[in-house]
């Protein structure tokens, strides 16, 4: 199933729709679908260099509402929504798990991590900061910042290296900004216990 979709969100860039379906993609990514919106933005920042920085916007602003929707999904209909949609992808348990361990102050670095790099998936914890009841108005801005981020570098790198780039984002990047993402939790973690090892919290 998952390749099938995977070739279905690939095939809507060569459509005269694309960019609508990139903002529609963008959206349900964070809430309810399983393949992340790069996949339709790299070929049309490819296509269309001279869009990039558009399409990167585009991106990043169905992402964010995206996240929203997930959120709300989270706070208001874990139980008659959100839970079997995660169900249905087989990230349920992976989000028990992180229900189960994750404070508050974690979660808010997990919401960087996964606007950065996917880890863990953008659905699972835009979600779980609605069941944790996260603030909005810092879930909102680390939503932007994250995600925002990860489309304009996308898009810088299109936009100055063309195609040769291409093979390297899409075999590489995802370990790029994974190790990004663990360094991210490494730092936090360190602060986090110096901070109390000496008294100090932050």
């Amino acid at each position: 199933m998952l390749r099938k979709l995977y070739d279905w969100t690939l095939s809507l860039a060569a459509r005269k729709t694309a960019e609508v379906w990139l903002a529609v993609i963008a959206f349900i990514e964070s809430s309810v679908f399983l393949v992340p919106a790069d996949v339709l933005f790299l070929p049309m920042a490819l296509a269309r260099p001279a869009r990039a920085y558009r399409y990167a916007i585009v991106a990043t602003v169905a992402s964010v509402l995206g996240g929203i929707a997930g959120y709300y999904l989270g706070l208001f209909a874990f139980e008659t929504l959100a839970k079997p949609v995660l169900s249905f992808y087989g990230k349920l348990d992976e989000f028990e798990r992180l229900r189960a361990c994750t404070s508050e102050d974690t979660l808010i670095l997990l919401l960087v991590t996964s606007g950065l790099s996917h880890l863990p998936p953008i659905k699972v914890v835009t979600i779980l900061a609605g069941v944790a009841q996260v603030s909005f108005a810092f879930f909102v801005i680390s939503c932007i910042l994250a995600r925002g981020a990860r489309f304009l570098a996308l898009a810088w790198a299109l936009q100055r290296y063309g195609e040769p780039i291409r093979a390297f984002i899409e075999k590489r990047l995802g370990l790029l900004a994974g190790l990004a993402a663990a360094i991210l939790i490494v730092l936090f973690l360190a602060i986090k216990y110096l901070g109390s090892s000496t008294g100090f919290s932050c």
